[in-house]
């Protein structure tokens, strides 16, 4: 076996064993990868309902000041993503292997050790918390003025903490769906925990709850699905898989601990660079202008949400094919991915530009004015996105992580700087495209290199010199 210097193990095939049955699973696995995509666009296009419906209601409900602490909490939380150590993400890179070989019993150890240490970690987020929650000025913090007193912001960020630190383990399982390619299931089971947020939130609403209860009922809906997915997942679908406390192994804690490192330093930076902009903008121009921003990027969010359902089905698909040595399919399938992801956004990305002005005055009860550049920003950068995401999926299944992980540092001191002065000079239509230039010229060029680099550790000699010798 060889070992890379980054931790992941490569397989030694030989070029016979590559050949061998190239063809049917390529295909195979090829037909997963559209069955995935196909339920990702139609479940997203479900769930896009959900706050569509949704953001009419709990804005004027909750009213301009609240809602922009709302998404400002949710912001807070996005960028604790790094919470689980990046350990889903390192289990769904092992597991990749462990499907490709077929070796269950590893596997098992994979999961439980995982869900052992994610319980850990979820139990300490909670604790820390609360304990520090009468402490710390949470208004403070939020930059919170008007009539929501300090009582009130404090029980707001304890209840989406509380529910996202819970959240940490249980979606463990559309991991271990996703490295078993069970994409089109797992994306259902994430729809029906979006759409259960709705009827819970309507129920609140109408009877004049507070509106804690409503930000409340918002959190614990997909809550109850996920656990209604695991039940399913461990107790009828994969039982081979169900984890158990006595399959934890200390010695893949360590393995599984070093791969999602890297990948743990990897999403800190992400989060915390991509999810800074109501941050920054609550503190230049103020939460009224948090609202204004944040429902247009919301919106595009969602629509931003097609891509990372289309494209993660590639991760575990990419892995299996490496694994055998499919370098080939790899490659056919990330030009392929490319023109899909950015017509996926592309289409609703122009629409938004041209009508989004009008939508907003015929959906919304509240006045967000009509900055159409704001709105070419943002479709702008999601754009950017959706076309380089497919060569980070190669990238991530070989667990090649360190050229990403150094644009995104460049990428986070540069833009957090850039957006901070941007926004006070101009406004916020300068968010989105500082945001596009600064990741183009940092994470662009460091993703290519760590795209050739993951490729070139799979290519074998003989494929290497019939390739030189096509140039």
């Amino acid at each position: 076996m060889k070992q890379d210097v980054e931790g992941s193990v490569r397989p030694p095939l030989t070029a016979s064993a590559r050949a061998a049955g190239t063809d049917d699973r390529g295909a195979s696995r090829s037909r997963r990868l559209v069955a995935g995509i196909v339920t990702a666009l139609l479940t997203r296009g479900a769930g896009l309902l959900v706050p569509l419906v949704l953001i009419p209601i709990t804005l004027p409900y909750l009213g301009p000041e609240r809602y922009g602490l709302w998404m400002s909490v949710m912001a807070l939380t996005a960028m604790a993503a790094f919470a689980d150590l990046g350990l889903g993400t390192g289990l769904m890179t092992k597991l990749a292997g462990c499907y490709a070989s077929g070796d269950t019993e590893r596997a098992r150890t994979y999961i439980s050790t995982a869900y052992c240490l994610l319980c850990v970690i979820a139990g300490a987020i909670c604790a820390l918390f609360w304990s520090v929650s009468q402490v710390v000025s949470w208004s403070a913090v939020f930059n919170v003025e008007g009539g929501l007193s300090p009582a009130e912001t404090r029980a707001m960020v304890l209840v989406w903490v509380t529910a996202f630190a819970v959240n940490i383990p249980l979606s463990l399982v559309n991991r271990v769906q996703y490295a078993y390619q069970q994409v089109g299931q797992s994306n259902l089971w994430v729809a029906l925990g979006t759409a259960s947020a709705l009827p819970l939130v309507l129920i609140a609403v109408g009877a004049g709850q507070p509106p804690l209860v409503v930000v409340a009922a918002m959190a614990v809906g997909p809550l109850l699905v996920t656990v209604a997915n695991t039940a399913w997942v461990y107790g009828r679908r994969m039982p081979q898989l169900r984890p158990r406390l006595s399959a934890v192994d200390r010695r893949l804690a360590g393995d599984l601990l070093r791969i999602s490192g890297l990948f743990f330093a990897t999403t800190v930076v992400m989060a915390l660079a991509n999810n800074a902009d109501n941050l920054i903008i609550a503190h230049t121009l103020g939460l009224a202008s948090t609202t204004v921003f944040a429902v247009p990027a919301k919106l595009m969010m969602q629509l931003g949400g097609i891509v990372v359902m289309v494209n993660m089905p590639l991760w575990a698909a990419n892995g299996e094919a490496l694994a055998r040595g499919d370098v080939a399919w790899v490659r056919r399938a990330v030009r392929r991915m490319t023109v899909v992801s950015t017509l996926s956004i592309l289409v609703p990305g122009a629409a938004l530009v041209a009508f989004g002005d009008r939508f907003f005055a015929a959906w919304l009860p509240v006045a967000l004015g009509d900055d159409r550049w704001l709105l070419a920003g943002l479709a702008l950068w999601w754009l950017l996105l959706s076309a380089f995401s497919p060569l980070m999926m190669v990238q991530n299944a070989a667990g090649v992580v360190r050229p990403q992980l150094v644009g995104l540092v460049v990428y986070l001191v540069v833009s957090v700087l850039g957006k901070w002065y941007g926004a006070s000079w101009y406004g916020l239509t300068a968010i989105p495209f500082v945001g596009v230039l600064c990741y183009a010229l940092t994470v662009l060029p460091a993703g290519l290199f760590g795209y050739r680099r993951a490729l070139a550790r799979y290519v074998s000699p003989v494929e290497a010199t019939t390739r030189e010798g096509d140039r």
